[in-house]
């Protein structure tokens, strides 16, 4: 009899003290991972649009060696992607790369996380002109 009862009570499943208690344990193991995971996603963000930006800039030379001169800032970095140099002109937040030709000196910039230009840390434009000095903590 005592047995039968054992095997009814464990076939139930679990009691609601167990379920708070999973629950609970999952909750705290996923704010650990947030906190641990969000600033590495946003450095990898970083480094990136660093990476894509010189990667351009190398497209641009290249652009140069073909016709001669770089892209007016009107034609921007269509041109490159028209000549099928580069494949994309958008940074890791999914804004357009901003090209700018100023006297046959070509500069592309990111304004970085927040979208908008200035900004301090990950919210910093991060600029071919400024490169080795973008992303630092």
């Amino acid at each position: 009899m005592q047995t039968r009862r054992l095997k009814m009570r464990r076939a139930r499943g679990m009691t609601l003290i167990e379920i708070i208690v999973v629950i609970t344990i999952l909750a705290l193991l996923t704010a650990a991972v947030t906190v641990a995971v969000i600033p590495q996603l946003d450095a990898a963000k970083c480094k990136t649009a660093k990476e894509d930006i010189a990667t351009l800039m190398n497209g641009l030379k290249i652009y140069y060696a073909k016709k001669g001169n770089y892209p007016d800032t009107g034609t921007g970095l269509k041109a490159l992607i028209d000549s099928q140099i580069v494949e994309k002109t958008k940074d890791p937040w999914d804004s357009d790369y901003l090209y700018l030709n100023e006297g046959g000196k070509p500069a592309i910039t990111s304004y970085g996380k927040d979208k908008a230009p200035g900004g301090e840390k990950w919210d910093a434009d991060i600029s071919s002109k400024n490169l080795d000095q973008a992303c630092k903590d």
